[in-house]
């Protein structure tokens, strides 16, 4: 996250009105309709006091933050976790699986399965690079978190970073060096941290999102030990149980 050169100003002086001005809000901030209401939209782009969301939680446990979760999880469609269910099991009787992670979630009960490590080819290297699976049901609450959070900190990201951004990707970055080389900056420098999302500093991660989000009651449930993490998988004595392609678990 860099704070020096956010996208688009945090105190943003917009207000949600005419309809093209409500449409470029909403296109900005990258805010999900049916997830995000017009007055949440609207205090995103004035500024909040204190600078600092609350009971996002009850945004993510509605019906339809997860009905829209679980469109995004069957389009995108993917290997079942460690439970075994795939996205078509989950479909057969997908409305009662959804109103139990409601009220799971509403009651801070709901508890994330380990995830699923399998290994995968590695383009232009003769090793593996580990891939970890949840659940459907954890792909489901993790996109409505996602759908719930992003807009907060979309607009708070450099105007030129492009990596896991909606809307973004490499093309983008592409484009911006072809920008740079023709206007006569012909150094581009490549950085590779290997294994980086196996060693985010997760208590630092947490405390830079607690600047802007207060955490919910559940997250220390989905953390297990109550170590604070970027993703809601389970955690205890501070290593991230992986049940292993061959059925076993393992503790990194």
């Amino acid at each position: 996250m860099n704070r020096e050169e956010p996208s688009v100003p945090v105190s943003q002086p917009d207000r949600v009105g005419d309809k093209q001005t409500e449409e470029d809000l909403w296109q900005r901030h990258k805010a999900e309709r049916g997830v995000w209401t017009k007055p949440m939209l609207a205090a995103l782009a004035r500024g909040l006091k204190g600078n600092k969301w609350f009971s996002l939680i009850d945004k993510v446990s509605t019906e339809r933050t997860l009905q829209l979760a679980w469109e995004k999880v069957r389009r995108n469609a993917g290997a079942c976790g460690v439970d075994g269910i795939t996205i078509g099991h989950f479909e057969q009787d997908s409305q009662s699986r959804l109103l139990a992670v409601n009220e799971y979630l509403n009651k801070g009960t709901y508890q994330p399965k380990p995830v699923k490590r399998v290994w995968i080819e590695k383009p232009g290297s003769a090793e593996n690079r580990p891939l970890g699976i949840p659940t459907v049901t954890d792909r489901v609450v993790q996109a409505a978190v996602r759908m719930v959070i992003e807009p907060i900190f979309e607009n708070r990201y450099a105007k030129h970073s492009y990596g896991f951004r909606p809307g973004r990707g490499c093309k983008d970055a592409l484009r911006r060096v072809e920008e740079l080389l023709t206007a006569g900056r012909p150094h581009v420098v490549e950085v590779d941290i290997k294994g980086y999302f196996d060693a985010i500093p997760h208590d630092r991660l947490m405390a830079l999102v607690r600047e802007h989000i207060d955490h919910w009651r559940s997250e220390d449930r989905w953390t297990g030990s109550g170590a604070d993490r970027g993703v809601p998988q389970t955690r205890r004595n501070g290593r991230r149980p992986i049940s292993q392609s061959n059925g076993r678990t393992a503790r990194r």
